[in-house]
């Protein structure tokens, strides 16, 4: 089926296709489910293991489940993945996912979450996320990329082996998708003891089925494609500074799967809010501190491009196949969060 679809459609515009289809699944889920790494940071920073934390648990869980799975039944391999076989940087991957973390509890959301947020009328997340994506652009191929580059080269890590967590620590995906089964049941007698509704427990197993079915997509895509595809996942900061170069800057639009992703997400997070009468517009108001969405925004685009992506893309796509940079990031985006969390909480009782 995917031969016929690629010698019809082309690799570019199948490859777009999955990125929608991916990015509506994911968006609605999101929606729905309120999933959010912020969320539940904040949580967890007033000593409250409630139902936030169980919403991020139920989908990074839920993602690894999905991928190591896929990956034990042989419908995919992510040996090729840029996670894994490329170079690495610990260095940016603690400093980046500081940086990220810090940025997050300043702009009430991450890279994914101000995306879903704007979809639904959010003009603080549409402004928030538009500043974060011109930052993630100059991070990348801008005036602040030397930068970057000289703090990502502090510690590099080689691709391969030596990047992967399974592989250093002598496991394999069969086991990671059953401690991940395990991890997900926990979280869901934690989400159901909080008196998470249904609906929402599912949709955050929906947003980590999204992300292994965007692994499995693209892998199946480039098994059957003459052109080199890369195998890739939902990730946001760098696909979303490639979709607005693509509309701001270039006539001729080449298809991507970043380039359906992004509408795709935006698109079902509208349709859900919708359909469940959460559409609403918000703006900037006297409680809400413009200048820290902004800060926050600088401080998730440069660090999300020297951490090699956001709170999905490095945390959850990334640590679904086990990438060491992966778990380090995420672990430095909780810890910057908390950091940052307690802080303010103690500044505005002080």
């Amino acid at each position: 089926m995917l031969e016929a679809m690629i010698d019809q459609l082309g690799d570019s515009t199948v490859m777009m296709l999955a990125g929608l289809i991916v990015g509506l699944i994911f968006g609605a889920a999101a929606q729905h489910s309120r999933f959010c790494l912020r969320a539940a940071i904040a949580e967890t920073a007033g000593r409250h293991f409630g139902a936030k934390l169980a919403i991020w648990l139920l989908a990074f869980a839920s993602a690894v489940m999905f991928v190591q799975g896929a990956i034990s039944f042989d419908y995919l391999d992510v040996t090729d993945a840029r996670q894994l076989a490329a170079t690495g940087s610990m260095s940016g991957a603690i400093i980046g996912g500081l940086m990220f973390g810090i940025g997050m509890i300043l702009a009430r959301g991450c890279a994914s979450r101000l995306l879903v947020l704007s979809a639904t009328g959010n003009l603080r997340a549409v402004i928030t996320g538009l500043v974060l994506t011109l930052v993630a652009q100059a991070s990348l191929r801008g005036f602040l990329a030397p930068t970057r580059e000289q703090v990502g080269s502090l510690w590099l890590v080689e691709g391969g082996e030596a990047r992967s967590l399974l592989e250093l620590f002598g496991l394999n995906s069969t086991l990671a998708a059953i401690v991940s089964l395990v991890v997900m049941l926990v979280a869901f007698w934690l989400a159901r003891s909080k008196q998470v509704r249904w609906s929402h427990a599912v949709g955050a197993v929906i947003v980590g089925f999204a992300v292994g079915l965007g692994w499995i997509f693209t892998y199946q895509i480039a098994q059957v494609s003459f052109e080199p595809i890369s195998v890739q996942s939902v990730s946001f900061t760098g696909p979303s500074t490639d979709t607005l170069m693509a509309l701001v800057n270039e006539r001729d639009v080449v298809l991507t799967f970043g380039l359906g992703l992004v509408p795709g997400v935006f698109l079902g997070s509208a349709l859900m809010a919708l359909l469940t009468g959460e559409f609403e517009v918000q703006r900037f108001g006297p409680e809400t501190r413009m200048e820290y969405y902004l800060l926050g925004a600088f401080f998730m685009g440069f660090g999300s491009m020297l951490a090699g992506g956001c709170a999905v893309g490095a945390g959850v796509t990334g640590g679904a196949v086990f990438a060491v940079t992966a778990w380090v990031a995420i672990f430095s985006m909780w810890m910057g969060g908390l950091m940052t969390h307690w802080f303010m909480e103690r500044s505005a009782k002080a």
